[in-house]
């Protein structure tokens, strides 16, 4: 893990640029948002979440977050079928704040084509390089 200016960008993990991390565990992912998009948002008040055999596409919306500050889409980072959604995260959103990259997670996708929704997100190094932009265009 290391951080850019406030945000923590942990290693081993996928990043979209819509603010979503992505965890291959075997031949699902889990997906969460970054701790840039939850310090952005500021206090997270409500999640609102697509239910089990749901379908998603990458870079489309499957939900909302709601904070003191603004309403913001979820957008996916990949595309296929969620097998499960953290329903903990809607009866306590501050999850989201506390602990998004682990406590604070979302959903886990069985995805389409992994291989061809990865080469859209960033590595880990690319995502430092970004989480940097993100801070000096601020």
């Amino acid at each position: 893990m290391v951080k850019v200016e406030a945000y923590e960008v942990p290693e081993g993990l996928y990043y979209s640029k819509d603010f979503a991390w992505v965890k291959i565990e075997a031949d699902k992912i889990r997906i969460g948002v970054t701790d840039y998009a939850q310090k952005s948002l500021r206090e997270i008040v409500y999640a609102e979440l697509p239910t089990a055999g749901t379908q998603v596409k990458q870079d489309e919306p499957y939900g909302t977050l709601e904070s003191v500050k603004a309403v913001s889409d979820l957008i996916s980072p990949v595309s296929g079928v969620i097998e499960e959604f953290n329903d903990e995260v809607q009866s306590k959103p501050e999850l989201l704040n506390d602990d998004p990259y682990g406590n604070g997670w979302l959903l886990v996708v069985k995805p389409e084509n992994l291989h061809a929704d990865l080469a859209n997100l960033m590595d880990f190094e690319k995502a430092v390089e970004w989480h940097k932009a993100q801070g000096t265009s601020k």
